[in-house]
């Protein structure tokens, strides 16, 4: 078997299972065309030089294919796969912990993606994380407020008290004498 056609089978197959000795944040992200995402690996208990970045274009299904996109060596930084746009990704580390930077994603660029380490005999896969690319957001629906009109309150009128008639006469008067 040709190693690229071994290294995509090993990669859907542990795919399936998952190990938690890469640790992948976020496992689900959701981000609009031309905007830019940053994918971790942590490495858990593990010495690596080398960690790859893998994308799964469909869910696990013998349709289903990995396309290695780049990977960190120690000594050499971010190497690319063929045909894979340069400006695009980036990957780089820091201390224990792999990134996968990419630029001006579009729609084309949803999938999951997997940081990888190649062990003796094994593949080790990170969780995962699902990107979605979308053109627009959607928004979180609000919750309408029906506004509930004040209530009218009838009154009716006060009896008029006899302090009142003759407050009400002196005011008469007052006007009268000062116009």
């Amino acid at each position: 078997m040709r190693p690229r056609m071994w290294l995509l089978l090993a990669a859907q197959l542990a795919a399936l299972h998952g190990n938690s000795v890469l640790q992948q944040t976020p496992a689900y992200i959701m981000v609009q065309t031309n905007q830019m995402v940053m994918l971790s690996c942590k490495a858990i208990s593990s010495s690596t030089t080398r960690i790859y970045w893998l994308r799964q274009l469909h869910a696990p299904s013998s349709n289903s294919h990995h396309e290695i996109l780049a990977f960190w060596d120690s000594s050499k930084g971010t190497i690319h796969s063929e045909g894979v746009e340069q400006k695009k990704i980036t990957v780089f580390r820091d201390g224990s912990s792999f990134f996968l930077n990419l630029t001006r994603v579009k729609l084309e660029d949803s999938g999951t993606y997997f940081c990888m380490v190649i062990g003796s005999p094994t593949l080790i896969f990170g969780t995962g994380t699902q990107l979605s690319v979308v053109d627009i957001l959607p928004t979180t629906a609000q919750t309408t407020k029906k506004s509930t009109p004040k209530k009218t309150v009838c009154r009716l009128p006060r009896p008029e008290t006899r302090k009142g008639r003759q407050r009400r006469a002196r005011l008469r008067f007052m006007k009268q004498f000062y116009k």
